[in-house]
């Protein structure tokens, strides 16, 4: 029944902190009890869980094949939404009750559904997400009285579907006010580089080398070093980088600057298509530390942890 209310299939991505993750667990066994797809992406800390469920879904919105939606907890409900809401069309909406959540359906069109783990029990979560997956868009709530909209807010709702999408999505820029960077790019041939599947690059200069780099979104650079220290600027999309003689993590986005030491191991997964800017001493060289196989699983086991 409940995935007759999208004409999509529906799919469920759901995480939570470790003040969520029982009420979370009660909720993605309800869903599959629904034969509803869920990738169920574990425990970590309140602002990961929300920052890569919002990612997700943001990226998803387009897929005319899935509907995708996502579901997150924490102590209250409202860090997971707070950092799930800083993606384009992500609508997250902390919900105690089945009538809040009927009113950020019909309303708001949420596509996230954050929970608070303390402060609700998993009987009235069963019937919020419950409500969640089955209340349309536009349709009748307890903040229209459980009536039909009258047709100018029905009209006015209609409308902020599209505005509301917009929110948070570059603007168009005139190419006079490009960066220096941005511009150079733009007419430069790039070359696939074999080693890593999904990148490709553009040499500026050679010894001391500077060059343009792209990788298409999805992307893995499998555990890797060079004799060389490296620094970057992100020029579009983004990136996480592990570094692992250090035993740090950076998540990188437009603007974000990153130096890495020589000899430093380091592994990197790409969110979106991206490109940076990236200078180094000498010439150009790269030895893997792993394969991308192992790499992936090492990504897959950090998520599950």
């Amino acid at each position: 029944m409940a995935q007759q209310s999208t004409k999509r299939p529906l799919k469920i991505i759901a995480g939570a902190d470790s003040f969520g993750c029982n009420l979370k667990d009660v909720l993605v066994s309800q869903l599959r009890a629904l034969n509803i797809q869920v990738e169920d992406l574990g425990t970590d800390k309140y602002y990961s869980v929300g920052e890569e469920i919002g990612r997700r879904v943001s990226q998803a919105a387009d897929d005319l094949a899935v509907g995708t939606r996502g579901l997150v907890a924490c102590g209250t409900g409202v860090g997971v939404a707070i950092f799930a809401n800083k993606f384009p069309g992500v609508y997250a909406a902390t919900c105690l009750n089945p009538d809040e959540a009927r009113n950020a359906r019909s309303i708001n069109n949420c596509n996230v559904l954050a929970v608070s783990g303390m402060n609700t029990t998993p009987e009235v979560a069963s019937d919020v997400l419950k409500t969640f997956l089955e209340t349309p868009f536009k349709s009748p709530c307890p903040a229209s009285g459980s009536n039909p909209w009258p047709d100018e807010i029905d009209q006015f709702l209609e409308n902020s579907a599209n505005e509301m999408n917009k929110i948070g999505t570059p603007k168009p820029v005139e190419s006079s006010s490009d960066c220096h960077l941005c511009s150079l790019v733009k007419s430069r041939e790039f070359n696939a580089v074999d080693i890593m599947p999904g990148g490709s690059i553009s040499i500026v200069r050679e010894s001391p080398t500077s060059a343009f780099v792209r990788f298409t979104a999805g992307s893995v650079e499998p555990a890797h070093h060079h004799t060389f220290g490296h620094d970057l600027v992100v020029l579009k999309g983004s990136k996480r980088v592990w570094n692992l003689s250090k035993g740090e993590k950076y998540d990188l986005g437009i603007g974000d600057y990153l130096f890495t030491p020589a000899g430093d191991v380091h592994r990197v997964k790409y969110f979106e298509d991206t490109e940076f800017f990236i200078k180094w001493e000498g010439q150009w060289d790269l030895f893997l530390d792993e394969d991308h196989a192992a790499a992936n699983a090492a990504i897959d086991k950090e998520k599950e942890n």
